[in-house]
């Protein structure tokens, strides 16, 4: 008897075209003996033909399917009973905007698998689009660097860069941005832009991706502790990455940083990152954050820094997308429409688009939707490996009764309506 899988088609926004499995990939797991049923979509990147052309049906009601994967969030009257979802669900943190959609799936009694939770035994994400979301946020941060440039009216090559989803690849993103590189090696930079700090909070998957795409321009890689000795010299681009160990110090003057230590006990640490910020031209932050961690940059490090009439930080690319979160100033999040809003500490609010007095921010919490078609490929190659395990599982049984592997179960939130024990914490947000 075959198994029924339901893929949801994706609503966030009209620019939401990824999907969680591509054809080729369903071509596979049919196979094994499940049978997928695929809702249309008009804005997808993949044509009802080409699931079609692999005997998926295409059908708007998913009520069969007892298993339905999406990407991003589905809303609350989607879910049926008893039902499995796996999506990237936003509410490990508490995440306010999803707990009303929590609550309906613990009220239907339904099982939710994050992937955002499916990792190793060392805690090791194994499914993400992270690379896709530091291409598309370098490349939206460099057009919004380019755009504010001209709008102070200094002409530079930034400007001919165009926002993610104007291009058509990922092949034709790294020409353009390789032919801008060869205009900055020949010609320089503005003085009046010269040096070029590009600063780079994290390390991941996400900071990976930024440093792709900017390996594509003559950029020399400098140390945290380098970035104020250059600041007066030459038409020079550079990089420059940031670890914990430069973001943070301890609170107590006679301890030193220790990595594990900051990480079990985050409150014995402060932010000084406030000392590079003069330096920077451009800030990608890349970093994971929740609450118990220090904020990288708060509102009053933008105010201290804009009684600078000109001051060298133009824009932040705020990838990791925390509302008010590690970049304090990220009031909101943007969509690809209008990619970015300007900052104004003194009012301490936020005006669409990047003509405003302040720093541009740009931070698009759905990036990787904006190379929709490569990105899901990828996706969908990391998770066609776990399907047929999470669609054969009999959900039904007790917890310690269900036969998935290790990194499927570390990621089940919901067991049959109710917060499994590593997620029993998430209650406090659900009641609130």
């Amino acid at each position: 008897m075959r198994k029924l899988c339901g893929i949801r088609r994706e609503d966030k926004n009209v620019w939401e075209a990824r999907v969680s499995l591509v054809p080729c990939d369903i071509r596979e797991l049919l196979k094994k003996g499940i049978e997928f049923y695929i809702q249309p979509s008009e804005i997808r990147a993949f044509r009802e033909k080409e699931f079609e052309e692999v005997e998926a049906h295409i059908e708007e009601d998913l009520s069969l399917c007892p298993v339905i994967f999406g990407v991003k969030e589905m809303p609350a009257q989607f879910f049926k009973k008893e039902r499995t979802y796996i999506f990237f669900a936003h509410v490990i943190k508490g995440q306010k905007y999803n707990m009303p959609m929590l609550k309906r799936m613990m009220e239907l009694g339904c099982n939710l698998i994050d992937y955002e939770r499916i990792v190793d035994e060392n805690g090791r994400r194994l499914v993400f689009f992270g690379r896709f979301a530091g291409l598309a946020g370098i490349l939206d941060t460099l057009w919004a660097f380019g755009q504010r440039l001209s709008f102070e009216g200094i002409k530079n090559p930034f400007n001919e860069i165009k926002k993610t989803h104007e291009y058509s690849s990922l092949k034709e993103i790294k020409r353009a941005i390789t032919n801008i590189g060869h205009k900055i090696a020949r010609n320089g930079l503005p003085p009046s832009i010269s040096p070029c700090i590009i600063g780079i909070a994290g390390y991941g998957h996400v900071s990976r991706g930024v440093q792709e795409i900017l390996d594509l321009l003559p950029a020399k890689e400098v140390s945290p502790e380098e970035t104020g000795n250059i600041a007066g010299s030459g038409k020079q681009l550079y990089k420059v990455v940031f670890k914990e160990e430069d973001m943070v110090e301890p609170v107590c003057a006679d301890d030193v940083f220790e990595l594990n230590d900051y990480y079990n006990h985050p409150e014995k640490y402060r932010s000084k990152f406030h000392k590079y910020l003069p330096y920077l031209s451009i800030l990608m932050n890349c970093i994971y954050w929740t609450p118990k961690y220090p904020r990288l940059v708060t509102k009053g490090d933008i105010r201290r820094l804009f009684t600078d009439k000109n001051p060298r930080l133009k824009v932040i690319g705020d990838i990791s997308c925390d509302i008010e979160g590690a970049i304090e100033a990220t009031l909101h999040t943007t969509d690809p429409g209008i990619p970015v809003f300007t900052y104004d500490s003194q009012r301490e609010t936020a005006i669409p688009g990047f003509k405003g007095n302040g720093v541009v921010i740009m931070v698009i919490d759905n990036l990787p939707c904006e190379l929709p078609r490569e990105s899901s490929e990828s996706f969908s190659k990391v998770v066609k490996r776990f399907v047929p395990a999470i669609v054969l599982a009999d959900y039904r049984v007790n917890l310690d009764e269900i036969e998935l592997p290790a990194e499927i179960k570390r990621a089940l939130i919901l067991h049959k309506g109710k917060l499994t024990p590593d997620y029993k914490y998430i209650e406090q947000f659900v009641g609130k």
